[in-house]
C-alpha cells in the first residue's frame, strides 16, 4: 500500500512538471492594469480627463492603473492583440476589428446615453455651402474621421452606399481627417463642403463652444449603433475579470462618467456588435485576422484587395 501510494505521488509531481505552465494557472493576474482609451480627440485632454477614472480604478481594484492613449485605431487594435494593454475604450467598430483578430478579448460594459446605449453618427456640412442635401456630396470631398472610426467613417459611408448609391471609390472623395473634432472643424470652415462624426461628439463640441452650431447644417442621421464597449483580455484570472467588470458597471462618479460621456455602464456582449458585421458587408470589408491592415475591401483605396467578406475568429 506504501509503495502504491509513493508512486502516486511521484506521478503525480512527474506529470505537474511537464504539463506547461498555463495548463495549471486561471489565468494572468499582473500587478498594473494597463488601461487604453480611444485616440478620438487630442490624447493630451483625454489623458487629463481620465485621471479621476485612474484614481477610481486604482481604489477599487487595489492595482497600479497606467492609463494609454495610442496614436490611431490601428494601433489600439494591435496593442489589445499581442496583449500590451489589459483593458480597452473600443469604437464599436474598431472592437469589431480587434475580435477578429483577438478571439479571446471580452467586451463587459457599453455605455448609456440618455437612457440607450445606443448612439447615432450624423452627416453635416456647410451652413451656406455647396452641399444642401445628400446628393450633392457626388464630386465632391467628404470629410471622415479615422478609417477605422465607426461613426465617423464606416457607419456613414455605408449609409452614403446604402440610402444615396453614393460610393467613395467613383462618387465623391473621401478625405480622412483623423478626430470627430477635427471633421467638425474643417466643415465648419469649409475646408471639406460635408462630412460625419459621432452625433454625441458634435453636441459635445458645440456645448463647450469649440464650433459654432450656427455654421454647420445636420442633414441625416445614421442608423442606431451599439454604443462604445470596454474590453478586455481573456487570459486574466476570473477573480480578475470579475473585479473589473464590477468596477465599471458599478461606477457611479458623475465626473467620471461625463469623462465618457455616458450616464452609466451597463452589461454587454459580443453579439451586441453583429449590427456593425452587417455594415463590414455592405462595404464588402474583409476583417479575417490574416489581413496586413486592420482592415481591407473596398471601403477606401488605401485597403488591400480582399475576397467577399469573411469573418473569423468569432
Amino acid at each position: 500500500m506504501l509503495n502504491r501510494r509513493r508512486f502516486q505521488f511521484i506521478a503525480a509531481v512527474t506529470l505537474a512538471a511537464l504539463l506547461p505552465l498555463g495548463a495549471h494557472a486561471e489565468g494572468k493576474n499582473p500587478s498594473k492594469l494597463r488601461v487604453a482609451l480611444l485616440p478620438d480627440e487630442n490624447a493630451a485632454t483625454i489623458i487629463q480627463n481620465a485621471q479621476p477614472l485612474k484614481r477610481y480604478l486604482e481604489q477599487t481594484l487595489k492595482k497600479e492603473i497606467e492609463i494609454t492613449v495610442t496614436t490611431d485605431y490601428s494601433s489600439m487594435i494591435e496593442a489589445m492583440r499581442f496583449g500590451r494593454i489589459e483593458v480597452a475604450y473600443f469604437g464599436p467598430f474598431s472592437y469589431v476589428l480587434a475580435k477578429s483578430k483577438a478571439p479571446n478579448i471580452e467586451p463587459f460594459a457599453v455605455g448609456v446615453e440618455r437612457g440607450s446605449p445606443t448612439y447615432q453618427s450624423v452627416l453635416i456640412a456647410t451652413a451656406g455651402g455647396p452641399v444642401k442635401t445628400l446628393a450633392d456630396v457626388r464630386g465632391k470631398p467628404f470629410g471622415f474621421g479615422d478609417q477605422a472610426s465607426t461613426s465617423g467613417h464606416l457607419v456613414p459611408r455605408a449609409h452614403l452606399l446604402k440610402n444615396h448609391q453614393l460610393n467613395g471609390e467613383t462618387d465623391y472623395r473621401p478625405v480622412h481627417l483623423g478626430t470627430h473634432d477635427a471633421v467638425a472643424r474643417a466643415v465648419q470652415a469649409g475646408q471639406v463642403p460635408a462630412g460625419a462624426l459621432s452625433k454625441t461628439i458634435l453636441d459635445n463640441l458645440s456645448a463647450k463652444g469649440m464650433v459654432d452650431a450656427n455654421k454647420i447644417v445636420q442633414l441625416e442621421l445614421s442608423a442606431p449603433i451599439p454604443n462604445y464597449p470596454i474590453a478586455m483580455q481573456g487570459n486574466l484570472t476570473p477573480e480578475l475579470k470579475e473585479a473589473i467588470r464590477a468596477a465599471f458597471l458599478q461606477m457611479k462618479d458623475a465626473e467620471i462618467l461625463k469623462s465618457f460621456r455616458i450616464e452609466a455602464f451597463a452589461a454587454t456582449d459580443d453579439k451586441a456588435y453583429d449590427i456593425l458585421r452587417d455594415t463590414a458587408q455592405i462595404l464588402k470589408l474583409d476583417l479575417g485576422p490574416d489581413q496586413n491592415h486592420p482592415y481591407a475591401g473596398d471601403a477606401t483605396r488605401a485597403f488591400q484587395p480582399a475576397t467577399p467578406f469573411k469573418f473569423l475568429g468569432i
